[in-house]
């Protein structure tokens, strides 16, 4: 599958984002040279993480039968120490539902394990990036 993004040049930075038949628009803040028109590429990374962990969660309690009415999750970035080597993410989960305290364990469980929570935190991303042979 492939992503693409490419330039609006009707505007500072933004760019349009395709996947597969969704396109969404992508920019940066203000602070940084564009005009704040969507998400910039950190947003889209901490929410491909709640995003997962909400997903999942949902999936599985519906897999096991478990009475989960309602999904939230907030992810908090502290990027003060990314330049250092350390990107923090804090992710809060709040479940609805008639849930035993068990069970919101279990579904606690399940979103520490969501597979975007194990591909940044235990696998190895390897990126090649080249150029394309025929210029725009």
């Amino acid at each position: 599958m492939t992503i693409l993004i490419e330039r609006d040049r009707t505007h500072k930075m933004r760019h349009e984002v395709t996947v597969r038949e969704h396109r969404f628009a992508v920019d940066e803040a203000a602070a940084q040279g564009g005009e704040d028109l969507g998400p910039d590429p950190h947003d889209l990374y901490d929410a491909a993480l709640g995003s997962c962990k909400a997903l999942t969660v949902l999936w599985y309690a519906n897999r096991k039968g478990l009475p989960l009415a309602d999904v939230r999750v907030a992810v908090d970035r502290d990027a003060s120490q990314e330049r250092q080597g350390t990107y923090r993410l804090r992710v809060t989960l709040a479940l609805g539902g008639a849930l035993s305290d068990a069970q919101r364990q279990e579904l606690l469980a399940v979103a520490q394990k969501c597979p975007v929570h194990k591909l940044m935190a235990q696998v190895t991303t390897e990126i090649a990036t080249e150029l394309d042979p025929a210029p725009l």
